[in-house]
Parts: structure tokens; sequence; C-alpha cells
């Protein structure tokens, strides 16, 4: 069953490492606390669980997972998720935001499946906390890593899936998407280190950020005004994992597929950073979105930039009102 709609304005041992429950920078009742995991490639990892709980308490729980040059900040989001009665958990990702430890480099990875033990242990958090009633939702690289592991965990305890304008394949010319990555992502996979340019704008960051006209605060030493250079170990594991999906994937539970109307093309004036997906081809959003699964409904956001929540006022009232809408027909 698949529906399109227009819009119109490796846990338990982790968890034994945790810290202790801190209030999080975020303040108002979040808090948070480190999972320390298995060294990897580049030593010492961990991620950060975010938690919210609902006053109205009950056992169902959102478990968000941010995208790249990002970290858990939509404080919003979460208290909007809280006052419908659902308890909001985030994840930090290793090597970003909260979870990122000095001397490492931000954002690496080498597979996504890397990710699969962080999401992992904000699960079984969630469950020692009582909440059986879990939906996974997923931003930009998040959404490619969520879909990832849903389709890698058929029998998992999750409920149903959001994906939110999800990264599920480059937003690049032809030429470079047919040749350039693919070369790119071979080289990768015997010299990952090799540093990859991702161009110096911050045009994006600036439609986001209150200090330039936007609406948000965030943390630019955790999620930066200019995108820092990847590597080619980025780039291949971004490949391989879109390409795992781009076939088609059979996962058995709801989604919700979440864009905006358009993309920003070359040419537009910068006010549309705002009103348009800035960094990804919604056309590629839908068109590779819609092979996830068979429960699939999909909404196009008129005027949603690149992260729906960050929206402008109008756009993200409506939005929430469809996820709470949706929820409700899903029985959640």
């Amino acid at each position: 069953m698949k529906r399109s709609l227009m819009f119109l304005s490796g846990a338990a041992l982790t968890l034994s490492s945790l810290a202790q429950w801190r209030p999080d920078v975020l303040g108002d009742g979040y808090e948070m606390r480190y999972v320390d995991h298995p060294d990897d490639y580049s030593g010492q990892v961990r991620s950060t669980i975010i938690r919210k709980l609902s006053s109205c308490g009950g056992n169902k729980g959102v478990l968000y997972v941010h995208g790249f040059n990002d970290y858990f900040f939509q404080s919003e989001m979460g208290d909007r998720f809280v006052d419908s009665c659902y308890n909001f958990y985030a994840v930090d990702l290793r090597k970003y935001g909260r979870s990122l430890l000095p001397g490492q480099k931000p954002f690496q990875v080498r597979d996504m499946k890397e990710y699969f033990a962080d999401i992992d242990s904000s699960i079984s958090q969630m469950k020692d906390d009582g909440i059986d009633e879990i939906i996974l939702m997923g931003h930009s690289t998040g959404g490619l890593t969520t879909s990832l592991y849903m389709a890698s965990n058929p029998d998992s305890d999750i409920r149903a899936l959001i994906l939110n304008s999800p990264f599920l394949d480059w937003n690049l010319s032809s030429f470079q998407e047919k040749f350039l990555v693919p070369a790119v992502s071979t080289i990768g996979n015997a010299f990952p280190d090799i540093r990859i340019p991702q161009g110096g704008s911050s045009k994006y960051a600036e439609s986001v950020l209150k200090q330039y006209g936007g609406e948000w605060d965030f943390n630019t030493q955790w999620k930066f005004i200019v995108s820092p250079d990847v590597d080619a170990g980025w780039i291949r594991a971004i490949d391989m994992g879109q390409g795992m999906l781009q076939n088609g994937e059979d996962i058995k539970i709801p989604i919700l597929l979440m864009h905006s109307d358009r993309s920003y093309k070359k040419g537009d004036d910068d006010t549309q950073y705002a009103v348009t997906d800035a960094v990804l081809d919604v056309d590629d959003i839908s068109k590779y979105g819609r092979r996830l699964g068979w429960d699939i409904t999909e909404i196009k956001v008129n005027g949603g930039m690149h992260d729906l929540v960050l929206s402008k006022k109008n756009v993200r009232e409506a939005l929430y009102d469809y996820i709470f809408k949706w929820l409700d027909r899903q029985g959640l």
C-alpha cells in the first residue's frame, strides 16, 4: 500500500559502561548519558543518548537519528512529541556532536553499519525505561542509516519509521554519479583517508542560524557553518549504503516519507534556502524512498527546507499536525 499526499504551506554490553544521566545542554528537562563502544580503526568511540520523558508516562517513544554535519538540537521537535505523550529520545552518533572525542575526525565512517550499535544501545535504554512502542525517525544521512537499520533488522521491535528528507542518492550531475562517485568509492576501499573537498558554502547554515536571520541556535563546533571535507572512506560508506537500498527493500513496518516540494536550483536567490531542499534532490528522495517497503505514505511539504522541522513556523506546524495524525492511524 503506497499513498502520495501533498502538504500546503551490541547494546547490552555498551549500556553497562554508561555514565549516569546528567542535565543536557538543551536544558528544560532534557538529559543525556554516554555509551562507550569497543574501539574502532580510529581508537575510542562513544555515542550519546539524549532523552526527555513525557509526563503522560506510557510506553510510546520516538528515537531520532540526526544527519551529516549535525547533532540533536531540535528541542522544539522533541517537545512536540513529549507534549503529545511520546517519550522522546535522540542519539548523537559516534564522532558527532556530544559524542565527539578529542583528536577524532568528525563524522568519520567506513561502513554505515557502524552506527547500528549506537541505535541498538539507544533502543535498549528505551526498553529499560519501559518503552516498547518505538518509532524510529531519521533525518538526511540519519534517514539513510535508519532505513539500512530496518532493512538489516526485519525482526526489530520498531513499530514505524519516519524519514525526514532521507539521503538516498547523491545530488550530483549524472556524470559525477555514474563515474566520479564509483571511482572515489573504489579508492576509498584501499585509501579511506584521502580527503574529498565539500565546497565552501555557508548559505544553508546561515538560513538556519538566528544570527544570520534564521530562527535557530546551535553549537557551531558540532554543526559547522561550512561543511568540512570528508574522506574517500566516507564516500564509500554512503555509496555502498545507498546502493543496498536503491534496488528496493521489503521493510515491513509503516514508513512516513517526508520531503520538500522542490529542491534549490542554481540561480535561485538566497531566500530560497529556507523554503526548498538546498541539499538533496527531492525527486531522488521520492524515487528511492518509495522502494523501501510496501506501506509507504509520502508527503511533499510545500515551502519545506532540507530539515523539515526547521522550516518556517506555518510549514512545520502543518508538518507536526500530519505526523501525529499519521501516527494515530498506525495505532501509535
